[in-house]
């Protein structure tokens, strides 16, 4: 029997539920958000912070970073949408694919920035928690382009090489080609591992475990996009998204070094204490340290007057 010496595409990127349309691309994206959030907030709880954050935060972000994400597409590909022949409406159809991860995750951060700021929360230490989780989603969200047959590289005979079904209109040319999906998928979740190890090993903190795998997918990204033969604007022979790569990655290892001379260690509070009706800043009830006669007293003359006073008190009602 003859070994399968290819990854099979999907004949379509699109499941049926009677009249609701269920799209790959759509559906690992959402995946992919689910996991960074759930991820994201199990790091938070472990650094201090309380359950809940991250996905009110997230509420902010993911909006911000599916319209960047759209809008770095559309800007740096508009042929695609408003040149001689194109229907501009196409460019709001984010479910036939096109994010940019540049764009989604600037403004990304952007959302992410007005949530913590609204509970008095700092940015970097919320971009430490989600790092490995976002990581994660993007590793989930590559597989939508295998659902579209989109983003594949040059072409192969290798075993793991992917079928690309022929489509004059999409302008794909029947063939096995490099899996590109595949390639940046795994090593997204190499991204995600490392950060994890490093943030576990070095107690990386003020964003610098964000800094770290900004730096880690971006070298991933740059020799992953070399391979890619879908359009793309050049500059000096090289494509658009390797100079953002190399642009990108610079900016994250001088974060990391300046962010570490500056303020080293890990923050010891990300989120503030919010005491309200008894509760302590994780919505359950006070220490009951604190409600003991005595106990958070100063240690002068305060606590033991307070003490003598309710012995008095005590001896004296024994007094006939």
């Amino acid at each position: 029997m003859d070994l399968l010496a290819y990854i099979p595409s999907p004949s379509s990127g699109v499941i049926y539920l009677g009249p609701v349309p269920l799209r790959g691309y759509a559906f690992c994206i959402i995946i992919g958000v689910f996991v960074a959030v759930w991820l994201g907030g199990r790091r938070w709880v472990a650094r201090g912070g309380r359950v809940g954050t991250v996905a009110d935060i997230a509420v902010w972000a993911v909006p911000f970073g599916l319209v960047g994400g759209r809008l770095y597409h559309v800007i740096t590909d508009y042929e695609l949408y408003f040149t001689d022949g194109r229907d501009w409406v196409d460019a709001f159809k984010i479910w036939q694919g096109g994010l940019g991860i540049w764009g989604a995750i600037a403004l990304g951060a952007l959302g992410a920035w007005i949530g913590c700021r609204r509970r008095g929360i700092p940015l970097p230490a919320y971009a430490d928690a989600i790092a490995p989780g976002i990581a994660f989603a993007q590793a989930i969200g590559r597989w939508g382009n295998w659902f579209n047959q989109e983003l594949y590289g040059k072409e192969t005979t290798l075993p793991w090489a992917l079928k690309i079904d022929g489509d004059a209109d999409a302008g794909r040319v029947a063939g096995t080609y490099h899996p590109t999906f595949l390639y940046e998928s795994l090593w997204c979740v190499g991204v995600a591992l490392l950060v994890i190890w490093a943030d576990r090993r070095f107690k990386l903190g003020h964003g610098r475990a964000f800094a770290l795998y900004v730096a880690s997918y971006t070298v991933g990204r740059f020799w992953i996009e070399y391979l890619r033969v879908d359009d793309a604007h050049h500059v000096l022979g090289l494509r658009l998204n390797n100079w953002t790569s190399v642009v990108v990655f610079l900016a994250a290892v001088a974060y990391l070094v300046i962010s570490a001379k500056k303020s080293p260690g890990r923050e010891e509070v990300v989120e503030p204490a919010a005491v309200e009706d008894g509760a302590d800043a994780s919505g359950g009830p006070a220490p009951a340290a604190a409600t003991e006669v005595g106990e958070g007293a100063p240690a002068g003359n305060g606590g033991a007057d307070e003490t003598g006073a309710v012995a008095a008190e005590a001896e004296s009602s024994k007094k006939p």
